[in-house]
């Protein structure tokens, strides 16, 4: 077992959290449609289905390229407030990834707490305001705590981190974006955006060789 992701188990991540969303675009629609503009699924599937044509056009060279592409492609194709935290995740991701050569546990867990420090810096969320964040948050910690397992082993207790973060946002309310304004309305509802975190880091399981969380 490799200690190492190659690019193309990071491309079949990103093949696979588009797919996974295309898949759960109607129910991640349903979601905001409870607390926010009713459009996240669609918006997501939108801006994944340019990141994958974005690819094809110009296969990266490196993790990343990858994950740089993927960032600026959902910033300029993704509407609402998805398409600038999810860019900005994916971008600081590459940045963190660039001039590294094995992409390890290690070299992972920097990457995505990068992409976790620039969702806050652009959506100043914190622990329990009902954001993707509280999905991010433990899967970076997950990570980290995973210390020398394999990537797919690493990968798999953040998938189940993000999940379980995701489905505690259920009982907040909403101290962050559209869903704020619904005051303690917004108390009983899933997150949208968190949700889509916990679609991620599955895919990101799935693609490192961990058993898809449920």
């Amino acid at each position: 077992m490799t200690d190492a992701l190659s690019l193309e188990q990071l491309r079949a991540w990103v093949d696979g959290f588009a797919a996974s969303v295309k898949e759960h675009r109607e129910e991640l629609t349903e979601l905001d449609s409870a607390i926010g503009d009713a459009d996240h699924g669609s918006n997501m599937d939108r801006g994944l289905r340019a990141v994958g044509e974005a690819l094809e056009a110009k296969p990266p060279a490196d993790a990343a390229a990858l994950f740089t592409t993927v960032g600026m492609t959902l910033v300029s194709k993704v509407g609402g407030a998805s398409g600038p935290l999810f860019g900005t995740f994916f971008m600081r991701v590459g940045q963190a990834l660039k001039g590294v050569d094995a992409v390890d546990v290690a070299a992972l867990t920097a990457a995505l707490e990068a992409g976790t420090e620039g969702v806050v810096a652009r959506g100043k969320a914190e622990a329990g305001d009902k954001t993707m964040y509280d999905a991010l948050a433990p899967a970076v910690a997950a990570l980290r705590e995973a210390g020398a397992a394999s990537p797919g082993e690493a990968l798999a207790a953040a998938a189940s981190a993000a999940r379980a973060g995701a489905e505690a946002t259920v009982p907040l309310q909403a101290r962050k974006g559209r869903a704020s304004y619904l005051g303690e309305r917004s108390i009983g509802h899933q997150d949208p955006g968190a949700t889509s975190v916990a679609l991620l880091l599955e895919a990101a399981a799935a693609a490192g060789g961990g058993a898809r969380a449920t």
